[in-house]
């Protein structure tokens, strides 16, 4: 289905060593050099810097680094897809999950929405958060992955070629390392972040956050915004590491086992929900509206 000697690439890559690879591999450090080289020679770019000290990745390499994952997950998932079309049961909905969109979220609906559609199963699908990874997954929704739980607005089903359907209205709240002063806090006020560094989404990723941006720019110019690019477990390191504050959701409480996410006196938030298809199986619709009704009778109840 694909180039085995990517595998090789990414174990030299994560060992930092042909011979470290090759133990991994129970293959002699030869066979990985010859496997490596002959990679090089088929892309015709060099992938790694050979020095004294051991390996590094060319600025080629790590960009394959990345889409290698993608592309060995892929395959794989397409092999799952071909078994599982040969099966009798189709009646089955993958749910990507992420430490930034974590199936957990949704576990308080699991019952209600199997009431209401007992023929359907679930298959959970763990996925590496990365910038292209997301590109390519909410892109592509339906084909390996049916639905996954997470933020949005219409700015980002727009930019990422997909759809969403809401269930819940999750209130912004902020991240902080349990180290931090204001990890003492059960609830923040604005005046609490004032002399902070608070972290934000760079503008026109959601007009949500760019609501909070605007009130705290014209309002409270003693927070300092620091722009990021992504949502990543870089960003949450950087939060703890940096003594930061992460703008955050009360859901990604469990992304990184030294932070805490802390509540704010405001009235911000963001639609949070299931990322689609634009044009969803059937199935999948009967998943999405008893999901619905589910967060309904869990928020009436």
């Amino acid at each position: 289905m694909y180039n085995p000697q990517l595998e090789t690439f990414l174990r030299v890559a994560d060992a930092g060593s042909f011979n470290r690879a090759a133990e991994k591999a129970y293959i002699t450090p030869t066979a990985v050099i010859k496997q490596i080289n002959l990679l090089e020679a088929q892309l015709g770019v060099r992938l790694f810097e050979r020095t004294h000290r051991g390996l590094t990745l060319t600025k080629a390499g790590k960009s394959l680094y990345q889409d290698a994952k993608y592309i060995i997950q892929y395959c794989r998932d397409s092999v799952t897809r071909a078994k599982n079309a040969m099966q009798e049961d189709t009646n089955i909905i993958r749910i990507g999950t992420s430490p930034m969109t974590p199936a957990q979220l949704l576990m308080p609906l699991w019952p209600k929405i199997q009431a209401k559609c007992p023929d359907i199963k679930f298959r959970i699908l763990p996925f590496e958060n990365t910038p292209q990874n997301a590109r390519e997954i909410l892109a592509n929704l339906g084909k390996n992955i049916d639905v996954i739980g997470g933020i949005f607005d219409e700015t980002m089903l727009e930019l990422r070629k997909c759809a969403g359907t809401e269930l819940s209205r999750e209130p912004f709240g902020c991240a902080v390392s349990v180290h931090h002063r204001l990890a003492a806090k059960d609830k923040l006020t604005i005046q609490d972040l004032y002399g902070e560094n608070l972290l934000l989404m760079h503008r026109d990723w959601s007009h949500y956050v760019d609501e909070i941006r605007d009130e705290l720019w014209k309002n409270h110019s003693q927070i300092h915004i620091v722009d990021f690019d992504f949502y990543s477990m870089d960003v949450f390191n950087r939060c703890e590491n940096g003594n930061d504050v992460l703008l955050s959701i009360s859901g990604w409480a469990s992304v990184h086992p030294l932070l805490k996410v802390l509540p704010v006196e405001w009235d911000y938030g963001i639609p949070y929900g299931l990322l689609h298809s634009p044009k969803p199986t059937e199935n999948v619709k009967r998943f999405l509206k008893a999901a619905q009704e589910a967060a309904q009778e869990e928020r009436e109840s």
